[in-house]
């Protein structure tokens, strides 16, 4: 077996070999708000680290809010000096850039599995509850479903446009499921696909969703929770590229429109054990039972997951499939958690509550968590909304109380880490703050 270095190197030197135009590469990790953080590292320099050189980045690069500054939380960002913390190079994620005016590539780096990982690296906490349920005999097989909006790329004065029909050239303004709405934006969807393809994401289903330019692509099921993480994340980063190249803006925001619906990202998990049985369908379905029965214990306090912004709590309870309560329900989509219909070998719950701007990384964890607390306590849960359509446990509507809700949870703390649920509570408690430090225009026609 080669080494972690010899396999890194020959899929570095692999890559030039296969693209010599390539001069530069993105190293890139995802932020506490889901954004890409990085560096750009020539890559004869890059074949160095992966032969064992150290790639070091600012340890609190991590800690950005929204707008890219910086929080004091506890000693963090302004008493500690700022160090700089070890990162690693993720195999098999050295993929060529298309969408970029100059040749370029992108690879994935992280903290986790490094000597000393950043305890609220969203990547890193992940991986944490990934190996705790390892080493319970519980293997997760995940798949993610993403929707967004194409926006015109000109703004309307801070406006989001209408995408424009390429047929007609003529505002895409109508909201409909219409098949032929993907063969008229057949040309920048099929780019999107074919560069999610070279970036080694496994895509399958599109669908023409129901807001005007909004679609809707699936991911395949995988057996590695980071990997599928992974490819959620760099969707989103190559997609937006794309979209540019074509004319469009691509958005993962929640709620673009208040008179259409918001943008979610669904999440499939089902359970297995190590000879491949599905746990979720032992003892007829029971487990399945405890399990959605922990997810809907904690969801109320993990809304600062599932709704990481201002944005993200509009899209709750307007218009179609977005709760205001934690529920579950068979073939349910107004249901937070829903149980599509499926033989026991492939049973499985969705998680439909997360916004599509959510950190891919810590929306999963948080859902495992909640799967790995029900089947440790084993309760019953409430009455599935297809026996009463007022079952349901109510949560917050509103980050501050969301944040209350979160830091003090002592199963978040326990299972996510106290030190990332504090950071993470600490950061979105600064964001909502600083985002209300601005008056809206509104606000001077209404008290002026």
């Amino acid at each position: 077996m080669k080494s972690p270095c010899a396999s890194l190197l020959a899929e570095v030197r692999t890559f030039r070999q296969h693209h010599p135009e390539v001069r530069y590469v993105d190293l890139i990790a995802l932020d506490i708000p889901g954004h890409f953080y990085g560096k750009r590292y020539p890559i004869d320099m890059l074949e160095k680290v992966a032969a064992g050189s150290p790639l070091k980045l600012p340890q609190n690069a991590v800690l950005l809010g929204a707008q890219g500054g910086l929080f004091k939380i506890g000693d963090y960002c302004f008493n500690d000096g700022d160090p700089d913390a070890n990162r690693r190079l993720v195999p098999g994620t050295l993929k060529p850039v298309s969408w970029e005016s100059q040749p370029l590539g992108q690879m994935l780096i992280t903290s986790d599995g490094t000597e000393a990982p950043i305890e609220f690296e969203p990547r890193e906490v992940l991986a944490k509850v990934l190996e705790r349920l390892r080493h319970k005999g519980i293997h997760p097989v995940v798949a993610f479903e993403l929707e967004f909006y194409l926006f015109d790329k000109k703004l309307d004065n801070g406006q989001p446009q209408f995408a424009r029909d390429p047929l007609s050239g003529d505002a895409d303004d109508q909201p409909n499921l219409h098949i032929e709405r993907l063969s008229r934006f057949s040309e920048v969807l099929d780019d999107m696909a074919r560069t999610a393809k070279d970036q080694g994401i496994d895509i399958t289903v599109i669908t023409a969703e129901i807001g005007p330019g909004q679609f809707e692509i699936n991911f395949g099921h995988d057996s590695d929770g980071l990997r599928a993480a992974d490819w959620a994340a760099l969707f989103c980063r190559s997609t937006r590229g794309v979209a540019l190249k074509h004319g469009y803006r691509a958005s993962f925001m929640a709620k673009p429109y208040l008179q259409h619906p918001g943008s979610g990202m669904h999440v499939h998990v089902s359970l297995y054990d190590g000879a491949g049985n599905n746990l979720l369908a032992a003892h007829q379905q029971q487990a399945l039972r405890h399990a959605v029965a922990g997810c809907l214990e904690l969801l109320p306090h993990c809304m600062p997951i599932f709704s990481p912004n201002h944005n993200a709590f509009r899209r709750l309870g307007a218009t179609v499939n977005a709760a205001t309560r934690a529920s579950w329900g068979f073939e349910d989509r107004d249901a937070c958690v829903r149980i599509p219909e499926s033989d026991p070998r492939n049973l499985r719950i969705e998680h439909r509550l997360a916004s599509a701007d959510a950190n891919p990384y810590l929306v999963l964890a948080a859902i495992l968590v909640g799967l790995e607390h029900g089947l440790e306590t084993q309760r019953e849960p409430i009455a599935p909304l297809n026996e009463d359509r007022a079952s349901g446990i109510d949560f917050p509507l509103e980050m501050l109380d969301a944040v209350r809700a979160m830091q003090h949870q002592p199963v978040l703390r326990d299972k996510l880490g106290a030190e990332f649920v504090d950071v993470y509570c600490e950061n979105k408690r600064q964001d909502h703050l600083a985002f209300q430090q601005e008056i809206h225009a509104r606000e001077y026609r209404w008290f002026l």
